[in-house]
């Protein structure tokens, strides 16, 4: 409990007063006795009006206040939170409001003033917006409690527990449900090349139409219809997609308000989406985590829901990556043929590891490795060279893509696709490549 604004305006009134008027008498300065007195009385008034507001604000129940939340909310994301305030008191009452939000979670328009009338609840709300993901535990709501004659204010802490998670920016997934998946994919940046050749997989017959192959012509339902019909066919499905995702150290390096392995999940579950609807499995392995994870490889949009339950708690962590280890888990648990798509940040002294690694993975599975890198270097490079220490870093950043450049054309030299991109263009640059690799049969 604290005084007042008008408690201490109060008191500092009369105490002015006060050592005014004993100012006066050490000079010797006539003052009436009756002034001393209504000074004195005053403020033994404003003591005792002060002892009693604020016994009596102790005795005052605490209003009632309930939150309305989201069970979910997506990482970067802006997201409503409203507060239900009521009490039973028989006056009108303002008070401010705080709650207490967890650590990793940003806030606007807190704390709040609310306006409450006798038997009525108010309604009051803020902003939220996650800064990280995983489960988050609301405890506590804090309101500044007004004592009858606004002499004092008590805060009082309120038990007010809710529970929420936070995922990956699915938001954006699920954005492109009310799009033609054809100009969602262009909105996000997606090349659809054109098809060479035909689809793998036989779909139906139908007449044949003005630009069709001849290859695409089936002899014997035409006899039998006697009328041209054509096979017509689809890109194959029931194909399997796994990711090999790092949760090592150097996913941690941070671009604007999200870190690489944060862009790294958001890319695999944006693939996942599409892949999902194209009628193929996607499945999921962690490494160099705290606990290793794997999910097998299942169809259907249902999968989608399953890898955000899976994924939205988990973080990066110190340590280094072990691509042999990973890959001998991964051939351990994976029998039939997949598309792996490894999502790292590979460097140059990875090489000898990695290509030993990869090369005994491609044996049996497509692989493709996608390595992010950082804006920042981007911007080094770009930024105009006028000092030595601007120099020294210019030639470190060209020096380190290099080295990058040098390891993604060993690896090409043994037949293994590399992307390197940024992790902002991540995504689309993935789902070009399956799209590209779906359409050519190249799986």
């Amino acid at each position: 409990m604290k005084p007042s604004r008008l408690l201490l305006i109060w008191l500092t009134i009369l105490l002015a007063i006060s050592i005014v008027l004993g100012t006066l008498r050490a000079l010797d300065i006539a003052v009436p006795s009756s002034l001393l007195s209504i000074n004195w009385g005053l403020l033994l008034a404003l003591l005792a009006l002060a002892t009693l507001d604020a016994l009596r604000l102790k005795r005052l129940p605490s209003p009632h206040v309930q939150r309305q939340m989201p069970g979910s909310l997506a990482l970067g994301r802006w997201s409503e939170v409203r507060l239900q305030v009521e009490h039973h008191f028989a006056l009108p009452l303002t008070l401010h409001i705080f709650d207490h939000v967890p650590h990793g979670l940003d806030f606007e328009h807190l704390p709040l003033p609310v306006e409450l009338q006798p038997g009525q609840h108010s309604q009051i709300s803020y902003r939220l917006r996650p800064l990280k993901r995983g489960h988050f535990t609301f405890e506590h709501c804090e309101v500044n409690l007004p004592s009858p004659m606004g002499l004092w204010s008590d805060k009082r802490l309120l038990n007010a527990v809710d529970h929420t998670r936070v995922y990956p920016d699915f938001a954006r997934l699920y954005g492109g449900q009310l799009l033609a998946v054809d100009n969602w994919l262009s909105q996000l940046g997606v090349r659809q090349r054109q098809r060479r050749g035909q689809g793998l997989e036989f779909h139906q017959l139908r007449e044949f139409r003005e630009g069709d192959s001849q290859r695409q012509i089936d002899w014997k339902a035409t006899a039998r219809h006697r009328t041209p019909i054509a096979r017509e066919y689809q890109d194959e499905r029931d194909q399997q997609i796994i990711f090999m995702l790092d949760c090592g150290r150097r996913m941690r390096s941070q671009d604007g308000e999200l870190s690489h392995f944060d862009h790294a999940l958001n890319a695999c579950l944006l693939l996942s989406y599409v892949a999902l609807r194209q009628g193929d499995a996607v499945g999921l392995s962690m490494f160099a985590g705290d606990q290793p994870r794997y999910l097998a490889p299942v169809k259907g949009t249902g999968q989608l829901n399953v890898l955000l339950n899976s994924v939205y708690d988990l973080h990066s962590t110190q340590r280094p990556a072990d691509y042999p280890a990973a890959v001998n888990q991964l051939l351990a648990r994976q029998k039939r043929r997949a598309l792996v798509v490894l999502v790292s940040n590979v460097r140059d002294e990875d090489g000898e590891d990695l290509l030993t690694a990869v090369k005994r993975l491609s044996q049996q599975h497509r692989v493709l490795i996608a390595s992010l890198h950082e804006e920042a270097l981007d911007d080094v490079r770009r930024t105009l060279v006028q000092t030595l220490p601007e120099a020294s870093a210019y030639c470190a950043a060209v020096e380190y893509f290099n080295n990058r450049a040098e390891l993604h054309e060993q690896m090409s030299a043994h037949g293994i696709p590399m992307l390197d991109a940024r992790p902002s263009e991540l995504g689309a640059g993935l789902v070009t490549q399956y799209l590209s690799w779906k359409k050519s049969g190249a799986f």
